[in-house]
């Protein structure tokens, strides 16, 4: 058994706030695993907008308070230890988890059905209801820790875990084939450049939006069609073009995405970054039969397809930057500017 300290170097988020709130601590007590949990030595984990959101308040849908602030609209318990990207090595193993996971580099998958042997009855997710990967070391159940055999580096497995099981878990959740064409709003932020991949990898064809100066990018990430974030849908694809709309943006020219879409086409989101009221004419959902889907809580068997794509090298990681994990204000500074494609990653490995 390694030598696993008392206390632990991590980031406390201490309140709802700017950057201020977070604050670098050496004296964190080291979590202890209990008999279905794995205790695991994080060495990257990556920066999502979730990360941001939940600092800021922004899932509350009150004016005053921010007592519905986290994904499972409950209020955060500060501190909390923020990081819903994870991957690192497993260095303790409860004695009723399977001891061949002592040794295995893991990636955690973010959406948890257990916490401290108990079975939830609606989930949690690393870093919100419960402590994530910012810190040197993090405690999941062991259902929840994947070993991952692959030549990639930990920092560009941590790029994986939320993004790419939030894109995965849209394709999924709307079914689409090789048949398919898919539209992916926010196509250079880490979900959509996943989705991009992903959506390739179940060979449809794909239209991404973007920002003039990124088009090249997510051409090269395989879409086979840029449109710039303030075209008109209609008037470039024109109307019921599409089978499938992954939105990550939402704001104006919402309406637009449904009138793009086929008849019978579905419409999966997992993010508002433009603005989350938009115009619904009631109209254009029934009259075209159209199937709207809220996507937070991954399908069963999405984090271990997850898993399967990338051994199989069938999707790539894409980190824009790393930053150690002391300048989390930089990283998150330099992730909300989004002057870059892919996955922000900080880099836990100079802790120690």
């Amino acid at each position: 058994m390694p030598n696993v300290p008392k206390t632990m170097k991590g980031i406390h988020l201490v309140g709802h706030g700017d950057l201020d709130q977070l604050q670098f601590r050496e004296d964190i007590p080291t979590p202890l695993p209990g008999p279905r949990e794995v205790l695991i030595r994080v060495s990257a984990a990556g920066v999502n907008n979730t990360d941001l959101n939940t600092r800021k308040a922004w899932y509350s849908k009150g004016e005053e308070d921010s007592q519905d602030a986290s994904w499972a609209g409950n209020p955060i318990q500060f501190p909390r230890i923020q990081g819903i990207d994870i991957c690192g090595t497993v260095v303790q193993v409860g004695d009723q988890a399977d001891s061949q996971l002592f040794g295995q580099r893991v990636l955690v998958e973010p959406c948890l059905w257990e916490n401290k042997g108990q079975a939830l009855t609606r989930p949690w997710f690393l870093g919100s209801e419960c402590d994530g990967g910012f810190a040197e070391y993090a405690v999941v159940a062991a259902r929840h820790a994947y070993p991952i055999q692959s030549p990639l580096s930990d920092i560009e497995l941590a790029s994986f875990p939320c993004s790419y099981s939030t894109a995965e878990n849209m394709l999924t959740r709307a079914k689409v084939t090789t048949n398919d064409t898919v539209l992916v709003t926010g196509g250079s932020g880490g979900v959509g450049s996943a989705a991009i991949q992903l959506a390739k990898a179940r060979g449809a064809q794909v239209i991404a939006v973007t920002t003039p100066a990124k088009a090249e990018s997510l051409k090269q990430l395989g879409a086979d069609q840029v449109l710039a974030r303030h075209d008109s849908f209609v008037e470039t694809l024109g109307e019921s073009s599409v089978d499938v709309v992954v939105d990550l943006v939402a704001g104006e020219q919402w309406p637009e995405l449904l009138e793009i879409l086929k008849h019978f086409g579905r419409y999966a989101v997992a993010g508002a970054i433009g603005g989350a009221h938009v115009d619904l004419d009631v109209r254009t959902l029934y009259l075209k039969d159209l199937t709207l889907l809220g996507c937070t809580v991954l399908e069963s068997e999405v984090f271990g397809n997850l898993i399967h794509r990338i051994e199989a090298n069938e999707i790539a990681p894409l980190i824009a930057k790393t930053f150690p994990l002391k300048q989390i204000a930089e990283a998150q500074t330099y992730f909300e500017a989004k002057q870059y494609t892919g996955k922000i990653v900080l880099d836990l490995t100079d802790l120690a």
